[in-house]
């Protein structure tokens, strides 16, 4: 299955299906990440961290790999989710270079589109204010691997080591 998901239609084959289908890990790649709110049914609205944080409460590991550090909104809402600090099984990483907007659940199902993790991008906002995207899902192995594979280089700091951007690194994936 390869499936083009345009503007609004992301946001519920990504983050209605994709995400809580999760078994066993969920990895996101995106620059941006905001303070991201989803539909939790009959107009009430949660943070996706919420939605990570139970993932992570039913044994997900839940990996998130973004380019810069979120603003005050998505911080004091990451501080009201303490399992995401605590468990082993959320992993939080910074790349400055990180501009693929991914999301894979299970090595079985992902997403490759132009949607960063925002209300814009992905969210749930109204069709009048979100940003024009484009991306695709797809259940191909060979595909799936691929993007496996370089995001998990990324994520043991394969490409830190010579980087071009390394100046500006909060946090090089390499430090010995």
């Amino acid at each position: 299955m390869h499936e083009l998901l345009l503007n609004e239609q992301t946001y519920p084959r990504v983050l209605e299906e994709l995400v809580p289908s999760a078994d066993e890990f969920l990895w996101i790649a995106t620059a941006d990440v905001k303070d991201l709110h989803v539909s939790a049914g009959r107009k009430r609205f949660v943070p996706f961290l919420s939605v990570l944080a139970s993932l992570v409460e039913r044994g997900v590991a839940v990996r998130l790999i973004h380019a810069k550090e979120p603003g005050p909104r998505f911080r004091k809402d990451f501080d009201r989710y303490p399992v995401l600090v605590e468990s082993d099984l959320f992993e939080r990483v910074l790349c400055p270079r990180m501009h693929m907007k991914v999301f894979i659940a299970d090595g079985k199902m992902a997403y490759v589109g132009s949607a960063n993790l925002t209300g814009a991008g992905i969210g749930a906002k109204s069709p009048l204010r979100r940003n024009f995207e484009a991306g695709f899902i797809t259940d191909d192995k060979p595909t799936i691997e691929r993007l496996m594979d370089e995001l998990d280089r990324l994520y043991i700091g394969e490409f830190c080591r010579k980087c071009g951007r390394r100046d500006v690194c909060p946090d090089p994936l390499d430090n010995p």
